[in-house]
């Protein structure tokens, strides 16, 4: 088979180690690799897809699979480098977007119609609070979260009902009646719909089989059941799986992730081979000297040995006892500052990691006293702001008439006079008739039997007409021509003119006007956003559908950064995938981590504490700072801290332990503190 090269890919290839090679030009069977932290999987996967575009592999042929945005954006972007243009048809996708597709390829056999709407959290939660009332049921907000998470699991197959649970089946079934009544689809069902037509109708399989003949899963020890039962049914004919994963990495359990699937995947592919990257990019020989240490505790795990051939720079582990959280927070900013400042490092190379978002609350106090720009992940998405949230839903009714949820958001807001009477009225007509509020609302405005008055009539027509106004706008019944057709961000704009949405938030915010411009300036940053997406060159079809799921799926990691100038303060669960060349390990207690819960419940609940701590760990290149505090204020009490067991499993000549002299320190109170010390 002849292989055209660019001189591009030629040139990787060769910069490769031996494992890296022999997993890159393995492109036939089925394949596990077991890429530790740091070892250049990402360059590993994208020199694969290039060399199997270069052996004359069609694209189409190829699916590659992962879990965010920013890994399919950045996978994509390094194949189009290493070939030297872009490859029409190559799918690497997130597997809800990939979802997305089948679903929208299949809409009929799945039950749906086209521009089925896809509800996020908040949009299953109020789908959820209507069946609730449908039955006539009372359920607190609390209440209704947990069984939110209780459906999640029995529709993901991780869950089955028992004596317990079958109480609250009927819910279940009314909220799976309103999705489908409402054209809609939770995010469950991007991977469950797919993977119930790929088992139960034999010419679909076959369909998908002969389509991608080729599939590659990154990150594979974060895949859930229903994933791996996806992806095998579509890689059991050709058995081209490739599955590139790291058991010490699985830290995701409580969203579904099953680590054991690599087990499964050996089972269900007995021929295949197995390449194991061990050497290290990232980290120093001491950093990784002390993650393999902590990860050799855990059981039943793949068994590898970071390494690196890197010497320079290596400097032990700092490791710090802080009187309490305040004087942590004030370490971690005067470290900051003397890195900064002596040119070290630069405040966006800084990882500042925790356990739980509970205790960030000092740390920021003292980077804002101390003028340290930082951003914080794990805040509140964009697209999950309330007047973005308004827009999205005017967006999401003229798409999609018949989403419910969205409609009842928008009918009056800003206000136009339909009140709960004219509701009242429209929901009990939508129940007699079995259609949706707006099919229902377009009918009843000229029905004179209805209970409603002339008022309400005309506040439900100006509502109805709007949206069929805009329906046009967006999606005309006759073609028009190039230069008549109006653009998306355009008549976006247009309708928050139309609506006046301005006026809105003045109302809202009466007595903040800087609040209410505020919120109007995000209002503008959305429409911008769209405008950049409706007019970037590598989107063909820039269509208000596309925009709505793709603003669906995607979460912060699509918004343009800042350039990347600011500390960056996050949960550890958050910052799996990136690094920094100093990390900042707070809260290192026992009880914050591992979390109490994990001591509380179970061996497999501790051990992927550990794993947790092996990723944070794994983060730093160059430094690591690990704290303990003695005492800390938790729910408005101080109390006494022990450090983690995590530590007892450091060797101590990787680490040197440091503790703040105070004045009315005396030789007792110092060797306290040491009493607590993992080594005794």
């Amino acid at each position: 088979m002849s292989e055209k090269l660019t001189a591009k890919l030629e040139q990787t290839i060769s910069r490769l180690n031996p494992q890296q090679r022999q997993a890159v030009s393995t492109t036939e069977g089925p394949l596990l690799i077991v890429a530790g932290a740091g070892s250049g999987k990402t360059g590993v996967i994208t020199a694969r897809i290039a060399l199997m575009l270069a052996k004359g592999i069609p694209p189409q042929s190829i699916l590659a699979l992962t879990f965010t945005n920013k890994a399919a954006r950045e996978m994509a972007a390094r194949v189009k480098e290493l070939c030297g243009c872009k490859k029409p048809g190559l799918n690497i996708s997130t597997f809800h977007a990939f979802g997305v597709r089948i679903i929208g390829e299949q809409t009929q056999r799945v039950h749906l119609r086209p521009k089925f709407t896809i509800y996020d959290s908040a949009d299953k939660l109020s789908a959820l609070r209507e069946a609730v009332r449908e039955l006539g049921l009372s359920y607190e907000p609390a209440q209704l979260n947990s069984l939110a998470a209780l459906f999640s699991d029995i529709k993901t197959r991780r869950k089955e009902w028992n004596p317990a649970t079958a109480v609250h089946k009927p819910l279940y079934e009314e909220y799976q009646t309103l999705t489908r009544l409402h054209n809609a689809v939770d995010f469950d069902d991007l991977i469950v719909k797919p993977l119930v037509l790929l088992e139960n109708d034999s010419e679909i399989r076959a369909r998908y089989r002969r389509r991608y003949q080729y599939i590659m899963v990154d990150e594979f020890q974060d895949t859930s059941t229903i994933q791996y039962l996806l992806v095998r049914h579509l890689a059991e004919e050709h058995r081209n799986l490739c599955c590139v994963g790291d058991d010490d990495q699985s830290i995701y359990s409580w969203r579904g992730a099953d680590f054991t699937n690599i087990l499964n995947f050996e089972k269900d592919f007995p021929e295949r081979e197995e390449i194991k990257l061990e050497q290290n990019y990232r980290s120093t020989g001491i950093i990784l000297k002390a993650a393999n240490a902590v990860i050799a505790n855990n059981s039943g795990r793949k068994s590898k040995n970071l390494w690196t051939e890197d010497r320079q720079d290596e400097v032990t582990i700092q490791y710090t006892l802080p009187k309490d959280d305040t004087e942590e927070a004030e370490f971690i900013a005067d470290t900051i500052i003397e890195a900064c400042s002596s040119g070290q490092s630069a405040y966006g190379k800084i990882g500042i990691l925790v356990r739980t978002n509970t205790l960030t609350r000092s740390i920021e106090e003292t980077l804002l006293s101390c003028n340290i720009p930082y951003t914080v992940s794990g805040g509140t998405s964009f697209f999950s702001r309330q007047e973005i949230k308004d827009i999205i839903a005017y967006l999401r009714v003229i798409d999609n008439p018949d989403d419910d949820v969205n409609f009842l958001r928008i009918i009056n807001t800003p206000r136009r006079g339909i009140g709960k009477n004219t509701l009242e009225v429209l929901v009990q007509k939508a129940r007699e008739y079995k259609y949706s509020l707006y099919s229902t609302a377009s009918t009843i405005i000229f029905d004179n039997k209805t209970l409603m008055n002339d008022r309400m009539r005309a506040g439900l027509a100006e509502f109805i007409d709007l949206i069929e106004t805009y329906r046009e706008e967006f999606s005309p019944s006759e073609p028009r021509q190039a230069s008549e057709r109006s653009k998306l961000a355009d008549t976006v704009t247009k309708l928050i003119e139309e609506i006046e949405y301005w006026s809105h938030l003045l109302a809202e915010f009466r007595h903040n006007e800087k609040i209410a411009k505020w919120r109007y300036e995000n209002i503008q940053t959305f429409v911008d956003l769209l405008s950049r997406w409706e007019n970037s060159p590598d989107n063909l079809e820039p269509t208000l559908t596309r925009w709505l799921n793709r603003i669906t799926l995607n979460t912060m990691d699509q918004l343009e950064d800042d350039g990347g100038g600011k500390v960056n303060l996050m949960t550890i669960h958050a910052a799996k995938g990136l690094e920094f060349d100093i990390v900042f390990l707070p809260g290192v207690e026992e009880g914050i981590i591992p979390h109490q819960r994990s001591l509380e419940e179970s061996p497999l609940a501790l051990e992927e504490e550990r794993r947790l701590f092996y990723v944070a760990i794994t983060r730093a290149r160059r430094r690591l700072y690990i704290s303990t505090c003695q005492t800390r204020r938790i729910r408005h009490e101080t109390l006494a801290c022990v450090p983690s067991s995590f530590l007892d499993e450091i060797p101590r000549e990787l680490m040197e332990t440091t503790v703040k002299q105070e004045k009315n320190l005396n030789e007792e109170d110092i060797s306290g503190y040491f009493a607590n010390l993992p080594w005794k």
